[in-house]
């Protein structure tokens, strides 16, 4: 396969990533809520939710849904708000998706049976996580970008950053935070992408091989949508903690947390356990959609491109 690999991905992820933006935009602004504000810079003391003494209560902020999210930030800031940071998620997903689609698809040919052509569960796990932890270190300056530009219209507007687009973001990083700044929360993106790939394309494979196999369906629309579907609820069930943390490290300022770790501490500290799968029914929401998006488009790209 070869670059091929990579370009089909690359052209599938990028079609998925912009068109599910406005879900994962909402997806980031619920993992955000309830946070204390002195994680994020520019906050005044007046606008943060303490964590409370010893012996008392968790106070939790006011609980808010993704609908009636995206109809405040609609109303608020405008219905092209839902499409902040799309610069961000197309460069995320040219860096990101392309390379982890396209290693997954080199891994997955060198590893495969003699015959067949398929690999063992565990072989396509393997290669999911491979696939998901290089990508994941390439793109993750504009995993942060896009995290940051997301968020940004939460804060008042005087302290917004107001980046003019996914450029300009890592420019002003680089310049007023430093070159490392780019590559926060990166632990937790290689962990998240391991996470993800191995879960959406190990299953994706395992569960369309199974509908092929026992006859349910032939190798068409709707055998991809059924496995896509029910990949992306899996990468949703195993990512969403890792999600929640990642985008909290990312978004906040340098020193604010220990590490990912101590993020995850205090967020459960603070708002307890439930909070690490804030963003859980848009990251669902998401993840279905994106990922039939993904591979449907995938699988024609493949048809358009197989005499190439």
């Amino acid at each position: 396969m070869g670059a091929k690999g990579f370009i089909e991905g690359g052209i599938a992820s990028i079609v998925a990533g912009c068109s599910t933006h406005p879900l994962d935009l909402i997806k980031v602004r619920l993992q955000l809520h309830g946070e204390s504000s002195s994680a994020v810079p520019n906050l005044r003391p007046a606008l943060s939710f303490n964590s409370p003494a010893p012996g008392f209560p968790v106070t939790s902020p006011p609980r808010v849904g993704p609908i009636s999210l995206g109809v405040r930030i609609v109303q608020s800031e405008g219905a092209v708000a839902l499409f902040s940071g799309v610069s961000a998620t197309l460069l995320r997903q040219t860096l990101y998706s392309t390379t982890r689609m396209g290693l997954y698809d080199v891994i997955k040919t060198k590893w495969a049976e003699p015959g067949s052509g398929n690999l063992t569960l565990t072989r396509k796990i393997v290669a999911g996580l491979i696939a998901g932890g290089v990508g994941a270190i390439v793109g993750n300056p504009a995993d942060v970008a896009m995290v940051r530009m997301q968020a940004d219209g939460r804060l008042p507007a005087p302290q917004r950053r107001n980046y003019a687009g996914v450029g300009d973001a890592i420019v002003r990083m680089t310049k007023q935070e430093g070159v490392r700044s780019l590559w926060r929360g990166s632990a937790l993106t290689v962990n998240r992408a391991m996470i993800v790939t191995a879960a959406q394309l190990a299953s994706y494979d395992q569960i369309k091989e199974a509908i092929l196999e026992k006859g349910l369906m032939g190798d068409g629309l709707g055998t991809h949508v059924a496995a896509s579907f029910a990949a992306g609820f899996v990468a949703a069930v195993a990512s969403n903690p890792v999600d929640v943390v990642k985008t909290r490290v990312m978004n906040s300022a340098a020193g604010a947390y220990g590490g990912a770790w101590d993020c995850a501490v205090k967020t459960v500290r603070a708002e307890g356990v439930m909070a690490l799968y804030k963003g859980f029914v848009p990251t669902v929401s998401r993840q279905g959609p994106f990922t039939v998006v993904l591979f449907v488009t995938l699988e024609q790209v493949k048809k358009l491109l197989k005499d190439f």
